[in-house]
C-alpha cells in the first residue's frame, strides 16, 4: 500500500473517499528548524510541544472508530492558555495494552495520549518511522487554521510497551512556525 508511511492518517482518507495531501517522506536530517527539534527525536510529543509552547495542551477529536483492537482517532492538539492548535494528527491506539482507566481516559478525547502515558505511569518508547514535508489540504488547513495551504513538516511513529508490543501508530503534522 502506497500510503502506508501516512498510516493511520490514510485510514481517515480512505473512508471519507478524500484524497491523501501531497506528502513527500524525507530525511530527519532534512527536516527545518524548529520542526527538527519538535520532530526527530524519539520522545512523545506532547510534552515537546508543551515545552514549547509553554502551555499545557488538550485534543478536540475530529472522528474516531473502534475496529477489534484498534481505536482510531483524528485530532488536533490544542493550547489550552488561547485554544490555538499546535498539532494535527492521527492515532490508531491498541486499547488491549491500557488498563480500564487509561482505556477510559483515551476514549473520553479530552487528553492527549503522551499525557495518559505519563500519568499511569506506562513505560514506552516510541520510534518514528518516517518524516515527510506535507501540501495541507482544505481538511488540514482548516484544522490547523490556516488562511492558505503552507509547506509542513509531519512524522510517523510507533510507541511501543516495554514487552515491544504496539501501544500505538500515529502521524503528527504540525502548524507554520
Amino acid at each position: 500500500m502506497p500510503e502506508e508511511f501516512a498510516f493511520p492518517l490514510s485510514e481517515f482518507y480512505a473512508r471519507t473517499s478524500l484524497v491523501l495531501p501531497r506528502m513527500e517522506v524525507i530525511p530527519g536530517d532534512a527536516v527545518p528548524e524548529p520542526y527538527l527539534r519538535l520532530l526527530v527525536h524519539e520522545r512523545e510529543m506532547t510534552s515537546t510541544l508543551e515545552q514549547f509552547h509553554a502551555a499545557d495542551i488538550y485534543i478536540k477529536a475530529l472522528s474516531s472508530e473502534r475496529r477489534d483492537e484498534g481505536y482510531f482517532r483524528e485530532v488536533v492538539l490544542h493550547r489550552v492558555s488561547d485554544d490555538a492548535p499546535v498539532e494535527f494528527g492521527a492515532n490508531c491506539v491498541n486499547l488491549n495494552l491500557f488498563t480500564p482507566e487509561a482505556r477510559w481516559m483515551i476514549l473520553q478525547e479530552k487528553v492527549p495520549l503522551g499525557r495518559i502515558l505519563r500519568d499511569h505511569a506506562i513505560a514506552h518508547t516510541i520510534k518514528p518511522l518516517n518524516f515527510f514535508r506535507v501540501e495541507p489540504d482544505a481538511l488540514i488547513c482548516r484544522a490547523l487554521n490556516l488562511p492558505k495551504p503552507v509547506t509542513l513538516y509531519g512524522r510517523q511513529a510507533v510507541l511501543c510497551d516495554s514487552a515491544q508490543q504496539r501501544l500505538s501508530q500515529v502521524v503528527e503534522i504540525l502548524p507554520r512556525m
